[in-house]
């Protein structure tokens, strides 16, 4: 869609430097990881809050959509301007705005990248819990958009658990201010929450008060390998139970291991691998890895490594840090999608993907945070290949059926965006969606805040 010419007008004389309408701006905002691409008509880089009130009140009068974006490392095509717009940059929004250690949280703007902020907060002793994959590079507002979380929500929580308030800017262009510098509240709607997640769809987050907490000591992990994916699942239930939960709980399926393997990491053959770390006080540390130790044995342990200290449990890692890399070997194409179910369903889920792997003749391979049942499933296909690359898009949809008929749900960090939009209408019924537009329609009334995402048409 062409912009209103007083539009542009009133935006370049807001922003000044902050408005592009050039192509090379125009492409840069266009896609996320998913790699979908939709070039906006132009792209809004604010540096304040008011210029964002303005921004919001500006579009609505023109019925013009935006679409809010972090760093754009999303992998489900919600940060994808799908129905041109405006792509609103918080790029220039990345201030720390204050380190409260009394408080234990922190103050800052969503363009603030994860990793920058992990290094703030490492002086006082602290960090922030949510570490995706692409902690370094992704911003805290991309990390609040789509609930983010990584291998430590097992014990800390994802985005949502770490997020005591927010200040946003609503469809009708006003600002709310939900939650504060407090762990306990019971007034009124719980709005901080409800925005967490939502993917842009109900407000721009333009500011947010962090939960913090305190640094480990010390860290230890142990590896376990199992005779089968049930034998696996069977310990992570026993090690959920032990009174202090670990930090991190990962699992590997068969085809995983068989893939480091054939990429020279050091794992035997194996059905199922837990990777699982401790941490805490330096002294309370070997009880706890002793107890996790005993809680990881049982039917169908086949061998267990034991890392009491740092370097050594960066040694036990090194199998999954090379397990990404090493899909890129079997296959350039790859669709990520991430799905969670019952952690007692997980033995479940991988013999049932094993199996659609078989019938539609793809590698597939599981992985991901056990201890939240949520596994990332990876369908490896040729895009050069016509035939497999319809296999692999075939194949997709019976994925996000599986874990809805396991009991789970389609996403537990990725979000929804566009790759999982059309399936929300299996997973919710329709009174539950239908609550879920009245909420749409109260915070933007006019549907101009990322259009097209999350809920289905």
């Amino acid at each position: 869609m062409a912009l209103p010419a007083t539009l542009v007008v009133e935006l370049s004389a807001l922003l000044g430097d902050g408005w592009r309408i050039d192509d090379a701006a125009r492409d840069a905002h266009g896609g996320d990881d998913s790699r979908r691409h939709a070039r906006p008509d132009a792209v809004a880089l604010p540096r304040t809050r008011e210029q964002v009130v303005a921004l919001v009140r500006a579009c609505r009068a023109h019925g013009v959509p935006i679409v809010a974006r972090g760093a754009g490392t999303g992998t489900t095509g919600a940060a994808v301007p799908t129905h041109g717009g405006i792509a609103v940059s918080f790029a220039r929004m990345d201030r720390i705005l204050a380190i409260r250690p009394a408080d234990r949280c922190a103050v800052v703007e969503p363009g603030v990248l994860n990793g920058a902020l992990q290094t703030a907060l490492a002086a006082h002793g602290l960090f922030w819990p949510p570490d995706p994959s692409s902690a370094e590079s992704c911003t805290v507002g991309g990390n609040l958009a789509t609930n983010a979380g990584g291998p430590r929500a097992v014990k800390y929580g994802a985005t949502r658990d770490n997020v005591l308030g927010l200040v946003a800017v609503t469809g009708t262009g006003e600002l709310i201010r939900v939650g504060g510098a407090y762990t306990k509240a019971s007034a009124g709607y719980d709005l901080t929450h409800l925005l967490v997640g939502s993917e842009g769809t109900l407000a721009l987050i333009v500011e947010a008060t962090l939960k913090l907490a305190p640094r480990p000591q010390a860290q230890a992990g142990l590896r376990a390998f199992y005779r089968d994916a049930a034998s696996a699942a069977a310990a992570v239930s026993r090690l959920m139970a032990q009174p202090v939960v670990p930090a991190m709980l990962e699992f590997l399926d068969r085809r995983s291991l068989m893939l480091l393997r054939r990429n020279g990491s050091d794992v035997p053959e194996a059905g199922a691998m837990l990777l699982v770390e401790a941490d805490g006080s330096a002294e309370a540390l070997p009880d706890i890895l002793a107890a996790l130790g005993a809680a990881a044995e049982g039917e169908g342990l086949l061998d267990m490594d034991v890392a009491p200290d740092g370097a050594a449990r960066d040694r036990l890692w090194a199998a999954r840090r090379a397990l990404s890399p090493a899909l890129r070997t079997i296959a350039p194409g790859k669709i990520n999608e991430d799905v969670v179910v019952p952690v007692s369903r997980i033995p479940e889920l991988v013999a049932s993907v094993e199996a659609l792997a078989d019938a539609y003749g793809l590698t597939i391979v599981c992985f991901g945070h056990a201890g939240n049942g949520n596994l990332h499933v990876n369908l490896l296909y040729h895009p050069d290949d016509a035939d497999e690359t319809a296999r692999a898009q075939a194949a997709l949809p019976q994925v996000f059926d599986l874990a809805l008929a396991l009991g789970g749900t389609l996403s537990g960090e990725h979000g929804i965006g566009l790759s999982k939009r059309e399936f929300m209408a299996r997973a919710y019924d329709a009174p539950t969606l239908a609550a879920m537009r009245a909420v749409k329609h109260a915070f933007d009334p006019d549907g101009i805040l990322n259009p097209g995402k999350l809920l289905p048409p």
